[in-house]
């Protein structure tokens, strides 16, 4: 069936509702929209869906939620280890319809014998991993789309061990959402009935409490935070989820001088005083750093819509703010909490530091100079939580801490995704560290440079929207991929990492080795001076993101290597797109 046939059917089959109806009657002199909301299903990927809210089988709405809920009660209904007492905890963030997702994906599991243990409102996505460890629960889901545009919603799904669900599972829903043909075989319960049945259940300050408590025990060292509880500390939670529990937990770990930005503190689905709730664009903090400077503010932190990301801003040696890369906060978090651990006496020699093959290559030094091992995985944050459960498994390490340089980091293994909350309390402690010592947090950045070397990364992101964006994307992958750059800024390539198909090669030797990790569509290559660059579609958004790193003894000679490397990179890439 084209995309023509199933626009018609939408428009005359009475399942589908009154305003669905007008709003694809709105739209039909416009084939390109038409083709665009139904040449294809939405595609389950494999952290679930995501997408442009609105009517049609390539948008997120009811009946794609509904589906996919579908989908996944097959699949937790055919599990051996499933059984009644279990159930599935959800969350959702301040977006458009996300309330409303969340109740139909509670009322579709009730529909199939399904416990639903759904939060009372708006909640962090970390807090429903924490959630489903707590209430031992089969599965998650957060209805979310992270810190994308406002117009977007997704659908987030979470394993039992309270991590985004692995391969080989994720590719086996994937397959149970797929099969779901026809909408109307979806099962859902009426509310009221789901609720008589015991089915549909309201969680709250309950688990807010307990996971309260698991956060303030990452403390790394209370005292510094008593010497310096008047830190100055200005916080956005840029509209989304982190405003209650961020506020609270600084609150509780002893910092006395906290200030919102009023003008973003309540939710707002449509995230009216930016124009990107995300935390790794400095335009989102604008109104934060307007009431800074009104308060001379030693720290800003922002975290985004659904709190799993936090970014922050600092005073340089001019005292000037200056917003901190994800890979800076991620390396100074990790030296830190590792020396203070040494100090204490209490890292153990099991120790391990998890970070992606996209972040920086400082960590893996850090973890060196305290003799602790680390582990390099796929970028997604659920990649860092596969290997906190491997290590319980196993007892091989002791996870202390892991980081992406997508603003997301995890301390403690009491959830099983990256924590903005507890990473803003961390950050503050650690800021709280340095003016203790007379500094800022950024001329502690130095101290960590001047020991470690001058370790500088940056990102560059091209949107690719729709049916053509799609195949300059494939193009681009291809053409890295079969074409392989030989020679970068001046500077030969000596290794070429393809985990799509799972091989490095070693262009110096002419030798050919296994990743040992799972296939993922990314490119990595790495140059002679140690500068690298690594190019993947992203997961979550239509864009193509291009990684870069460089390795150098001074700040100045880092800055300059960086630029000219991605003055290059970039240059390669828009040769492809213009072939």
């Amino acid at each position: 069936m084209n995309y023509k046939n199933v626009y018609e059917q939408w428009l005359n089959d009475d399942y589908f509702d009154k305003d669905t109806k007008e709003e694809l009657i709105a739209i039909k002199d416009n084939d390109r929209e038409i083709e665009d909301r139904f040449y294809k299903d939405l595609e389950f990927g494999t952290g679930g869906l995501r997408g442009v809210i609105g009517a049609g089988t390539n948008r997120v709405n009811i009946y794609t939620v509904s589906k996919a809920t579908q989908g996944l009660s097959d699949y937790i209904l055919d599990q051996k280890e499933y059984t009644k007492e279990k159930g599935v905890a959800i969350g959702y963030d301040s977006r458009f319809m996300s309330k409303e997702f969340a109740e139909i994906t509670a009322l579709v599991l009730n529909g199939n014998g399904i416990k639903t243990y759904l939060f009372d409102e708006l909640r962090p996505t970390p807090m429903v991993s924490f959630a489903i460890r707590e209430l031992g629960c089969i599965a998650g889901v957060v209805i979310t789309a992270s810190h994308n545009p406002p117009e977007y919603n997704g659908y987030k799904i979470y394993g039992e061990d309270g991590g985004q669900v692995p391969f080989p599972k994720d590719t086996e829903i994937i397959a149970y959402v797929n099969n779901v043909k026809d909408f109307k075989t979806i099962k859902r319960l009426d509310k009221e009935e789901a609720i008589k049945q015991g089915l549909f259940n309201i969680i709250g300050k309950e688990i807010d409490d307990k996971y309260d408590e698991n956060v303030l025990a990452q403390l790394v060292n209370k005292d510094v935070v008593e010497k310096a509880s008047d830190l100055k500390i200005v916080y956005t939670p840029i509209h989304g989820t982190g405003n209650k529990p961020v506020r609270r937990i600084l609150q509780k770990a002893g910092f006395k001088n906290v200030n919102v930005v009023k003008e973003q503190e309540m939710p707002d689905c449509k995230f009216s005083t930016v124009d990107y709730p995300n935390p790794e664009d400095p335009n989102a903090f604008k109104l934060a750093l307007k009431l800074a400077d009104e308060l001379d503010a030693d720290i800003i932190v922002g975290t985004d819509p659904d709190a799993d990301r936090v970014g922050a801003v600092v005073k340089n040696n001019k005292g000037e703010y200056v917003i901190l890369s994800g890979n800076m906060m991620g390396v100074l978090l990790t030296d830190y909490i590792l020396s203070m651990r040494k100090e204490k006496g209490t890292l153990s020699n099991k120790g391990a530091i998890i970070s992606t093959v996209v972040s920086s290559n400082m960590t893996e030094k850090i973890a060196k100079n305290y003799n602790i091992d680390y582990f390099n995985v796929l970028t997604g944050f659920k990649f860092i939580g596969e290997k906190i459960k491997q290590f319980e498994e196993t007892g091989s390490n002791e996870y202390i801490f892991g980081f992406e340089e997508s603003y997301g980091c995890l301390a403690g293994t009491y959830a099983r995704d990256k924590d903005a909350v507890v990473a803003t309390m961390l950050i503050c402690e650690l800021a709280a560290f340095y003016k203790n010592k007379g500094i800022t947090l950024y001329e502690g950045l130095q101290e960590i440079y001047k020991k470690y070397g001058y370790f500088k990364e940056d990102i560059k992101s091209i949107t690719l929207k729709g049916i053509d964006g799609l195949k300059d994307m494939d193009k681009i992958m291809t053409s890295l991929r079969n074409d392989t750059p030989l020679n970068v800024n001046g500077k030969n390539v000596v290794e070429f990492r393809d985990y799509k198909i799972g091989e490095i090669k070693d262009l110096v030797n002419n030798k050919t080795s296994d990743t040992n990790l799972p296939k993922s569509n990314v490119l990595y290559f790495t140059l002679e001076d140690k500068s690298w660059f690594c190019v993947r579609p992203s997961g979550t958004e239509p864009k193509i993101k291009i990684y870069f790193g460089v390795e150098e003894e001074t700040e100045n000679k880092a800055d300059e290597k960086l630029k000219s490397l991605m003055d290059n990179v970039m240059s390669i890439i828009d040769n492809i797109l213009n072939k």
